[in-house]
């Protein structure tokens, strides 16, 4: 039996120390936690900038020094204790930070709440972590049952370190009229301005219970004593001493002392997060800290869940991939549309690449992330690096950089949208951006940003690069003015050409485009085609990389992928870049990025050549470029090597696999640890990162690639690619307000509808509400 149980309801792990790093998230609007089986937490919230309420025990600071802070740096945690008064002995659930054995053990992750049950001799504990719709706090509800043949005299701890909060000033005590543990601090600041808008923070921090403790403690450095967090002095008392932390790391601990009877058991509930004042404590506590509380939070979280709607619900040969298509991955790509990655000020590629996703899940939310990206399109067609969500909303870290692909997606945003929406309409939606405050329709801003692309080139015909493209650490390339991007090269050649056809479809002229996504294919394929794949770009210094004569770095997978997207590669090139990549590239793990990984800084390349190798850009299997590679396979019709390649991306169902990554099959991380020849016993590990690009891609190519349910004017067009290990399928697909019931077979070639049998491959007049049943003979 595996140590996981998956299915599309829940995903259990049975065991606290297998997978040291499994873990599960929850968001909701104004926040996201990300809540490791153990009992480890990363939890932050928006405000309007993201910012955390538990943090680490102390702040790297480079230009000063911080004596009076204890140097510990234990990782933020929800931990719940659990005394034997009589023995003495004692654990925490989940599991840290006692590690104490257990009899029994489930982490059990489900799309709306994450759950435990900790056996111990005699002695259950069950906790449940939920999250409200409307407001940045956690739920935590648990229980304690008597489990065993005598009474059980206990002590009951819940320990939420809040670390260092404010080296200016922090402090926490215990307020008997609010129920709980509040700690304060003031957000620190050095420029005057910081000040002011530092005055509308929530830098209170509560931990609120529904019932009155024996004691407390809020004393960081007290409650560990000299027994550490294994064994906490606090704790190991007769009563926590109601200490109150005067400007020192503060911990929320509660004390509460039972008697179990057989078979008896008690519930606790309590409320963690912050708050602006007591007002708002208060209102928090009485909308939530209660059973009835909880119980329509439950409710209404249950229904935004399913706000997200997923667009197909798949049965195959592969129970393990149809758990992940139908619920977990749609969850995923829900996730990144709605939340924009917690972030004020996303990416413009990851914000229009996140509401491609949102295409097939919530599409009103995609129309509007177009609308609020072209609202902020400069007056020269090109795009900004970051999207500010709010006015006042700043550019931060790789938003700095001046980056030069970002244009480009909004074509391949489009292409998804209007496929499956047919909202043309859209492209005469006015738009106003703020540098000109010119309305124009949204037909002529991706005009304009494709026009900027076409002359964004060097004497060669090939996209400068500036400080990088979709490669973020790719950043001295071009960074004097000269270099170049091939794969944004061919990236604008498939932006030119998809911006064609939409054009032609809506009954305008796209010749124009057409011709320029020619040139840029043929300029690619006379200054970088290598014999076997294509080079990466063009250094400031006239140096081609990515190529044969390069020992590190020597192929890149992301210009391959999108010579096949954008029709530079031929049959005869397409069979030698797919041979190479195979040979080169492919690990049991998936595709890497770059083969073989840099092992030391290339300073005409950047600083992705220090990462190291194996790790992110730098030659992992960095999922988000696999995933292009896969859907640029469906679109090619390599159908075999594409879904051989897209199983490689979720983990399972294997318990070997499950142990060599080391993450639960609940979403499709940033990357797995690549350099696999370099490397091979690091690699396959997961990054553990669920903010990535490639969940809205990889659905698309399940959808339109696998599934072959691609939407276009005429209506729905199917043409499975399925593969060839699979007898058949059974796929639902909701399309346009119809349902599609589809059942894929084996034989000769055919597509009817409700018994009549089509002379095409398009369902076309679909009537909204209605369910069509139909059969596909493959």
């Amino acid at each position: 039996m595996s140590f996981i149980d998956f299915s599309a309801d829940r995903c259990i792990l049975n065991n606290p120390t297998i997978l040291p790093l499994a873990a599960g998230f929850l968001w909701n609007p104004h926040m996201m936690i990300h809540m490791t089986a153990r009992g480890f937490a990363t939890a932050q919230f928006m405000q309007p900038e993201p910012a955390k309420y538990a943090r680490a025990q102390i702040m790297e600071a480079k230009h000063f020094m911080l004596p009076e802070q204890g140097t510990y740096a234990h990782h933020p945690g929800r931990f719940f204790y659990v005394k034997d008064r009589e023995t003495g002995s004692l654990f925490s659930a989940p599991y840290e930070p006692v590690r104490a054995p257990v009899e029994g053990f489930a982490f059990e992750v489900t799309p709306t709440d994450i759950r435990w049950r900790v056996d111990r001799p005699g002695l259950r504990v069950e906790i449940t972590l939920a999250l409200p719709v409307d407001d940045a706090c956690e739920l935590w509800e648990v229980t304690l049952i008597n489990s065993g043949a005598r009474p059980r005299n206990i002590s009951f701890y819940p320990a939420f370190p809040l670390g260092l909060m404010s080296w200016m000033n922090q402090s926490a005590t215990y307020d008997a009229a609010l129920g709980g543990i509040v700690a304060n601090c003031v957000t620190p600041y050095q420029k005057i301005e910081d000040y002011f808008k530092n005055q509308s923070l929530k830098d209170k921090v509560c931990l609120l219970s529904e019932q009155t403790p024996l004691a407390f403690e809020t004393r960081q450095a007290r409650f560990e004593g000299e027994g550490g967090l294994h064994k906490p002095d606090a704790i190991m008392a007769e009563q926590m001493a109601d200490g109150v932390a005067l400007y020192e790391n503060p911990i929320a601990a509660l004390q509460f002392d039972h008697e179990l009877n057989k078979g008896e058991r008690v519930t606790h509930r309590f409320l963690f997060g912050p708050a602006f004042d007591d007002a708002e404590i208060m209102r928090l506590k009485a909308t939530y800290l209660s059973e009835a509380g909880f119980a329509r939070a439950r409710v209404a979280y249950a229904a935004y869940m399913s706000a997200g709607v997923k667009s197909i619900n798949i049965e195959s040969s592969d129970p393990h991939l149809d758990s992940f298509v139908n619920a977990w991955l749609p969850r995923q790509v829900y996730y990144h549309g709605d939340t924009n990655r917690l972030s004020t000020d996303p990416q413009t590629r990851n914000f229009l690449q996140d509401a491609m996703g949102s295409v097939y899940v919530k599409p009103e939310t995609a129309r509007k992330t177009l609308l609020k990206a072209l609202s902020q399109q400069h007056a020269n067609g090109s795009m900004p690096d970051g999207i500010r969500m709010y006015d006042g909303a700043e550019l931060k870290y790789i938003n700095q950089v001046p980056h030069t692909d970002h244009s480009v997606w909004l074509a391949l945003f489009l292409e998804a949208y209007l496929d499956e929406t047919d909202d043309y309409a859209v492209l005469d939606t006015l738009v106003t951006d703020g540098e000109t405050q010119t309305a124009l329709p949204v037909r002529e801003r991706i005009s304009a940003a494709n026009q900027w692309l076409i002359q964004a080139v060097d004497h060669r015909g090939l996209n400068f690069i500036d400080q990088g493209d979709w490669n973020d650490p790719m950043n001295m390339v071009g960074w004097k003015g000269k270099g170049v991007s091939g794969w944004l090269s061919l990236a604008t050649a498939h932006s030119l050409r998809l911006w064609s056809q939409i054009l032609e479809r809506d009954g305008k002229d796209g010749a124009e485009y057409a011709e320029a996504a020619q040139r840029f294919n043929n300029a690619m394929n006379t200054h970088l085609w290598d014999g076997d794949w294509y080079g990466r770009g063009i250094t400031d210094d006239d140096v081609k990389f990515g190529v044969k004569a390069d020992i590190e770095g020597r192929i890149f997978l992301n210009p391959q992928s999108f010579a096949l997207m954008s029709g530079a590669a031929d049959a005869d090139k397409q069979k030698r870049m797919v041979a190479a990549i195979e040979d080169q590239m492919e690990t049991p793990y998936g595709v890497e990025m770059i083969t073989p990984a840099y092992t030391h800084m290339r300073e005409d390349v950047g600083r992705l050549t220090q990462k190291f190798p194996g790790v992110a850009e730098n030659g992992s299997v960095y999922n988000h470029a696999a995933i292009f590679y896969i859907y640029s396979l469906y679109q090619v019709n390599e159908s075999e090597k594409a879904f051989e390649l897209l199983r490689k991306m979720l983990t399972g169902p294997n318990d070997e696999d499950y142990l060599r990554r080391g993450q639960l099959p609940v979403f499709v991380p940033n990357y797995y640890r690549g350099a696999h020849r370099q490397h091979p016993e690091a690699s396959g590990r997961s990054s553990h990162l669920f903010n990535t690009g490639t969940a809205s891609w990889l659905y698309r190519s399940v959808i339109e690639g696998l599934f072959g349910l691609k939407g276009s004017r005429e209506g729905l067009r199917i043409a499975p690619q399925l593969p060839a290990s699979w007898p058949s399928a059974r796929v639902t697909r909701h399309f346009r307000g119809a349902t599609f019931e589809i059942d894929i077979t084996r034989g000769k070639p055919g597509l009817s509808v409700d018994g009549q049998v089509l002379a095409g491959d398009a369902i076309t007049d679909i009537v909204a509400g209605k369910t069509y049943k139909v059969l596909v003979t493959i």
